[in-house]
């Protein structure tokens, strides 16, 4: 069963869509406003997103944008009631799937649905991308999703990052200054004690034990060194 997020600031519109695609065999989460939709797409990992536009805290086009950034492949579907060419433009140079202008049939919407899924069958439930365990944790750095034993954990980007870059540099002496260059960017301007924090709320997240690590350990007066 494919997984639909509907991101739409007309409630009455959603709940029409949400038990159309239901009826139809979809599994759908809604919402009504670009921040928790962006939210919900890097959590809950939909099979396909309808997203439309114009939308209250977050437009359409910065959440598509913001997912895109982030290296989500998630199919998406911009909704727009404007029908204006540079919505369209901007919504497939943003990396928007497909468009659909307001009013548009159910039957069509199905329609376009059913053949941007055909498009993109790795992002069907079945076909999820493999998790990597790191610590207690399992990761899916692709739709950027964290779980324990216990369910699902909440990960900030930066967290999922610093977790990368460790993943590709397992075993060697990583200093702050490199974590501060690579993780973090010459743009940005953190001091090293920020390094240390984000370390110290990674720990609660993927060791048993974060007072005595086992994965994310300590290499005193240099840096971190991260093992399997």
């Amino acid at each position: 069963m494919s997984r639909i997020l509907i991101v739409e600031d007309e409630i009455e519109l959603a709940e029409g869509l949400k038990d159309n695609f239901e009826f139809d065999g979809y599994d759908v989460l809604i919402t009504h406003d670009g921040e928790s939709g962006l939210k919900m797409a890097l959590v809950d990992a939909p099979d396909l997103i309808l997203l439309d536009i114009m939308l209250p805290k977050k437009s359409g086009l910065d959440v598509c944008k913001e997912l895109r950034a982030k290296g989500v492949k998630i199919p998406i579907i911009m909704l727009t009631a404007r029908g204006q060419e540079i919505d369209k433009v901007l919504g497939l140079e943003f990396g928007a799937d497909d468009y659909i202008t307001k009013p548009f049939s159910i039957r069509e919407l199905l329609a376009r649905v059913k053949a941007v899924l055909r498009r993109f069958p790795d992002s069907s439930s079945d076909n999820r991308s493999s998790k990597i365990k790191i610590g207690k944790l399992w990761l899916d750095f692709e739709r950027y999703q964290a779980e324990d034993d216990s369910g699902p954990i909440e990960l900030t980007h930066k967290e999922f990052e610093i977790l990368r870059y460790f993943r590709e540099n397992k075993g060697q002496v990583l200093s702050r200054d490199q974590l501060l260059d690579d993780v973090w960017g010459y743009e940005h301007f953190p001091s090293s004690r920020t390094v240390d924090n984000h370390i110290v709320k990674l720990r609660k997240k993927v060791e048993i034990d974060p007072q005595q690590p086992r994965h994310i350990l300590t290499v005193h007066g240099i840096g971190y060194k991260y093992i399997d």
